[in-house]
């Protein structure tokens, strides 16, 4: 006899979740990881962005140094002229012309210029004071060769002042000056300048006289603080032999410094705590150099 045996159902298996105290655990934890996460990236970006902000002044300060050195170092400089008209005419019959006297080029009247031009005068226009600022100038040389090859080659001038501007007068000249926080420059036209760099907190400006009478015999410098010290010494313009520019830039990332963080601007010592406005919690970088006039040492006699 066959017996039949029937198999009772597996009981399924019971099946066990997180329970609401693991999960807060759980969402606690990656909150953590999230806020810690959070925390870095901010300081990380922090850092990033005080590095970038003191490369960029590094970059303006630096530009604006070399735009102003450019035309302050060829202040005063003259043409060289290979074959003066004077010595050309007394050797005309001479056969050996490479043996001419060679001489930079005399410029003493300013209403000597070229086509008309008022001219230009290094004793008097090789430094000046214009719209609140130091303006500077050379001898402008329109008959280069700008091309070579055969024919007659077109002449012109290679020179170029702060703006990257070719003159055609008898000068080129560059003045520097501070406008709504920007460091400007221009020809000394009316409405004839452009900003070189932005966030300018300072630009000071202070000029090195060249002293012969108080030592006779030993030339002594000193230092002159704005340009009405130097316009009160006879022929004052004419003794600058050099100048020095200081230029306080700051930056546009906030930054956060301990009490009583100073540091030190073109006028001295400054408390970050007393920066207001756009300067407030901003980044500060000073620049200071001093530039050689090329047509320095005149002592007030006119080239």
């Amino acid at each position: 006899m066959t017996h039949l045996t029937h198999l009772a159902p597996r009981r399924p298996q019971r099946q066990r979740g997180v329970t609401l105290l693991e999960l807060m655990v759980g969402v606690v934890i990656g909150l953590l990881t999230v806020a810690v996460a959070m925390g870095a990236l901010m300081v990380s970006r922090g850092i990033s962005g005080t590095v970038s902000d003191a490369s960029e002044i590094q970059q303006q300060g630096t530009y604006a140094m070399r735009v102003i050195g450019q035309q302050m170092r060829q202040a005063g400089s003259l043409k060289l002229d290979l074959i003066p008209a004077a010595a050309q005419a007394a050797a005309a019959s001479n056969a050996f012309d490479h043996l001419l006297p060679v001489a930079l080029e005399a410029r003493a009247d300013p209403a000597a210029g070229i086509s008309g031009d008022p001219g230009w005068a290094p004793a008097t226009d090789t430094i000046g004071f214009l719209n609140g600022g130091p303006v500077v100038g050379f001898a402008n040389d329109t008959t280069e060769v700008l091309t070579t090859g055969t024919g007659s080659p077109p002449t012109g001038s290679q020179t170029a002042n702060c703006l990257g501007q070719q003159p055609s007068g008898a000068a080129t000249r560059s003045n520097f000056f501070l406008a709504n926080g920007e460091l400007r420059c221009g020809s000394g036209i009316v409405n004839d300048n452009q900003p070189i760099v932005r966030n300018v907190a300072a630009f000071q400006v202070r000029y090195l006289m060249q002293d012969i009478t108080t030592t006779p015999g030993i030339p002594q410098i000193n230092y002159a603080a704005s340009n009405a010290t130097v316009e009160a010494v006879a022929n004052g313009w004419a003794k600058v032999q050099a100048v020095e520019v200081c230029l306080e830039l700051f930056g546009n990332e906030a930054i956060d410094l301990p009490a009583g963080s100073t540091y030190t601007g073109c006028a001295g010592p400054v408390a970050y705590d007393t920066l207001t406005g756009a300067r407030a919690r901003r980044m500060h970088l000073t620049f200071r150099n001093v530039f050689q006039l090329r047509g320095q040492g005149q002592t007030g006699a006119v080239l």
